[in-house]
């Protein structure tokens, strides 16, 4: 990859503690009542997987989100050290390949296999064959719809066996390096890695990002554009969730995400001016939804808000007794 001049982002010690990213950026899949099958399905493929927590539906949420009592609202798990948030949220949105998982074998067995058990039921978006970049490489999309991108490589080179990568296309195309920009402003400490341009030689305009690879905090991350005539465009259904332990902080990053042309959405989630989906969430959030009738409190709370307030969904809870209340 070809270096950028751009240095790295330092701490700014005249910036307040919060902003000090000191827990994983954590992606969000959304799924139509799939969550626990496609959860299964990632574990068995990559392996090294393991379920934390699934958090089901109480009867007051059940019946405000009508899904049957005890089903599957939410699954948090991990693979290979990295966590992931499995979320049953209905059919309201696709995954789309904007936002693709950059998955590395170290090994062409693993690789091979990875790529033939995610093609069964899925629809192959680059051919898994030889590139420039990569001995063996393909990129597609799995039977529920998340996009896949399987290289041979040494993790020691992306740092994270699975790296989230964002497409931008259309109106997007030519703002990739201002996103970067962006996002290392918000998060610190922060990196860029480098960034490879297109040539001449390659199918779209020369100088835009080809590829760019960047941190924020210990999160690896990777950006393309392509101004070419591609039938998608970033989706929901991927999100990022912020974990916050303050007030303070929920502020910082509910306003810095977004600012510009962002857009608040409802129970913490928001849009970057990029489109790009982010849940701004308290820690105390997720310990309380492990609890399917403290859940139900919590989500009666919390369903009104766009930003999220620790004070009122500590209120929340204070109806249970003293004994119940969350440590």
């Amino acid at each position: 990859m070809k270096k950028s001049n751009k240095q790295q982002n330092p701490i700014d010690l005249n910036e307040p503690n919060m902003t000090q990213q000191k827990r994983p950026i954590v992606p969000c899949l959304w799924f139509d009542q799939k969550a626990e099958e496609a959860v299964s399905f990632y574990s068995e493929i990559f392996g090294n997987g393991t379920i934390h927590h699934v958090s089901r539906y109480g009867e007051e949420g059940a019946e405000h989100h009508k899904k049957p009592p005890g089903s599957a609202m939410a699954v948090s798990f991990s693979m290979h050290g990295q966590e992931f948030l499995a979320l049953n949220g209905g059919p309201m949105y696709r995954h789309s390949p904007g936002i693709s998982f950059f998955v590395t074998c170290e090994t062409e067995e693993e690789a091979d296999r990875v790529w033939k058990t995610l093609a069964e039921g899925g629809a192959v978006l680059m051919p898994y064959d030889q590139y420039p970049w990569s001995e063996k490489y393909g990129w597609l999309n799995d039977r529920y719809g998340v996009s896949w991108q399987i290289s041979l490589g040494k993790l020691p080179d992306v740092k994270q066996k699975f790296v989230p990568s964002l497409m931008f296309i259309g109106s997007k195309f030519g703002k990739v390096e201002d996103a970067i920009d962006f996002y290392l402003d918000i998060f610190k400490p922060s990196s860029l890695e480098g960034i490879d341009r297109y040539t001449e030689q390659d199918p779209d305009e020369t100088g835009k990002v080809k590829h760019a690879q960047f941190y924020l905090g210990d999160n690896t991350f990777m950006m393309m554009e392509s101004s070419l005539a591609h039938q998608f465009d970033i989706s929901p259904a991927i999100s990022f969730i912020v974990t916050c332990e303050q007030q303070e902080e929920i502020d910082y990053y509910w306003d810095k995400l977004t600012r510009g042309e962002g857009d608040e959405v409802q129970c913490g989630w928001l849009y970057d001016q990029y489109g790009v989906s982010w849940q701004v969430v308290p820690s105390m959030l997720p310990a309380g939804m492990k609890d399917p009738e403290k859940a139900g409190k919590l989500m009666a709370a919390f369903m009104p808000m766009k930003k999220l307030d620790i004070k009122v969904l500590e209120k929340a809870l204070e109806t249970w007794p003293e004994s119940e209340n969350l440590h």
